[in-house]
């Protein structure tokens, strides 16, 4: 226990774990590829950006850094851990949204599916709706940072989040859910909502927040977005990455919940479409998905940019995204770096007891390179990094 809170004793780490989200990168794995891998003062890109792991992991390190997400989700915990909201700010706007929660009718509420019944509170569900309806989150600091802390504890353990018992890091199937609660006479808790995130907001805040300027999270398709930052003649030391695995999660059904807060559909649709926000089950799909972004990609990296991938070590996907990588990078020599999954996996959570053949990394650097970024066919740089970051 007293190592975790020294783990917390900062701003920077207290914020750095806001948002619940599907297959992160490790925080000190990722500040460790950005100080070995990225020169002092030097820039970092994320096309594939989550909840911006590696974007606040430069941060951390003093690098410059852009993710782009297409998830709302992921892309608001990114922006707001980066820099968010003052504290008398927020806590002014949620007891604002506490007293517009009472002009929610009863009739909102018997609008929604039965799920929403079982799974929140009466005055609960007021609260959220409030939310849903006059929160900004997309356009102002005070507003997102409020609704990134709702989302962080939509649902989760009972009587530690807003919800019935549920996982924190995905939302189930409805019909699944009110199935499992009704089995066991599991009713949502009767909580001041308002008063449960003022607790969140106060150990949130309770080291200071994060100020971190130069680093900017961009919500939206990288295959559109990339193209736009070439306007800058500013260019990246390093392709800092990890595309979805296919066939593992859909990122848009597992989030579905949290989106519904968002403005979204109060019921789960998976995402058939283009967009990269499906599972990814069409290997061809996904290589070629993959190879568009990393071809925009390419375009904004430096001729000596080092490009580092993190990928699932199953074949399937494995071999989708060497071919993607080897068509967009030709001239680079890649190295591979195995690591095996230790202890149990997130998928593990949600029943699946299969061995898993666990992640590897691909590091490609060109031929001649500068130095920045040495490639060592084993974990040692990681081990050390660890070792100094701990000290």
């Amino acid at each position: 226990m007293s190592s975790r809170r020294g783990a917390l004793s900062t701003a920077e780490a207290r914020w750095a774990g806001l948002g619940p989200y599907y297959a992160m990168f490790p925080m000190d794995f990722a500040r460790a590829v950005v100080a070995e891998y990225c020169p002092p003062n030097g820039r970092v890109l994320d096309p594939f950006a989550g909840r911006g792991t590696a974007v606040f992991a430069a941060a951390r390190e003093g690098r410059d850094a852009v993710g782009v997400e297409i998830n709302p989700v992921g892309w608001l915990y990114g922006r707001v851990k980066l820099k968010p909201a003052s504290e008398p700010r927020v806590r002014s706007r949620l007891r604002e949204v506490g007293l517009l929660a009472h002009d929610v009718s009863r009739g909102q509420l018997h609008e929604l599916p039965e799920f929403f019944r079982w799974c929140f509170g009466p005055g609960v569900l007021r609260f959220l709706l409030a939310c849903r309806q006059h929160l900004q989150w997309e356009s102002s600091l005070v507003d997102g940072t409020l609704m990134a802390l709702v989302l962080n504890d939509l649902h989760g353990n009972l009587g530690r989040a807003l919800s019935n018992q549920m996982r924190q890091t995905r939302s189930l199937a409805p019909e699944y859910s009110v199935r499992w609660w009704a089995e066991r006479g599991m009713r949502p808790p009767d909580l001041d909502p308002v008063a449960l995130i003022e607790q969140k907001i106060s150990w949130r805040y309770a080291k200071g927040p994060p100020s971190f300027t130069r680093q900017r999270m961009i919500l939206g398709n990288s295959v559109d977005v990339l193209p736009r930052l070439r306007r800058s003649a500013a260019r990246f030391d390093l392709l800092f990455t990890s595309p979805p695995y296919i066939g593992v999660a859909d990122y848009h059904y597992d989030q579905w919940l949290r989106l519904w807060l968002l403005g979204g559909s109060p019921v789960p649709h998976h995402a058939n479409d283009d967009t990269m926000r499906g599972d990814f089950a069409h290997r061809e799909k996904f290589r070629s998905m993959i190879a568009r972004v990393f071809t925009e990609a390419a375009r904004l990296l430096k001729p000596d940019g080092v490009v580092y991938v993190r990928t699932d070590a199953r074949p399937t996907t494995l071999a989708a995204t060497r071919e993607a990588l080897e068509s967009v990078f030709p001239e680079m020599t890649m190295h591979a770096v195995r690591r095996p999954f230790e202890g149990r996996t997130q998928t593990h959570l949600f029943g699946d007891r299969e061995a898993k053949p666990g992640e590897i990394d691909l590091v490609l650097t060109q031929t001649q390179s500068r130095g920045v970024g040495r490639i060592r066919a084993d974990q040692r740089f990681v081990g050390n990094r660890q070792a100094r970051l701990a000290a």
